[in-house]
């Protein structure tokens, strides 16, 4: 990674993820799934030639911006999201608790 490098984080909903680029190279992804009018994050993957560099945080904090100012709910399953919206404040995001009917239903279950 330069100094000089162009990150971007986009949604992919073809693929049903967010994705990390330097500048035309995908870095990363934060996948998701649509489950009862929810986004259910389930997993985060940064290539390891860019570990270590911050990528993961802006990737997760960017997606969880758009989302909230799209007006959808999230669900954290995947361990880095969780711990993200955990530790930091995003305005307007809306996050299903482990109660709501919505996460426990379904596919929407929580891996163990």
């Amino acid at each position: 990674m330069t100094e000089t490098a162009q990150i971007t984080v986009t949604r992919n909903d073809e693929q049903n993820r967010y994705e990390i680029h330097l500048d035309d190279t995908l870095a990363g992804f934060a996948e998701f799934s649509r489950e009862r009018g929810m986004l259910v994050f389930f997993h985060t993957e940064i290539d390891p030639a860019y570990k270590g560099k911050g990528l993961g945080t802006t990737l997760v904090g960017e997606a969880m911006a758009d989302v909230a100012r799209r007006g959808e709910v999230v669900s954290p399953v995947c361990p880095f999201v969780k711990r993200y919206v955990s530790e930091n404040d995003v305005p307007g995001l809306e996050i299903a608790s482990s109660t709501d009917d919505r996460w426990r239903a379904g596919s929407a279950e929580p891996a163990t």
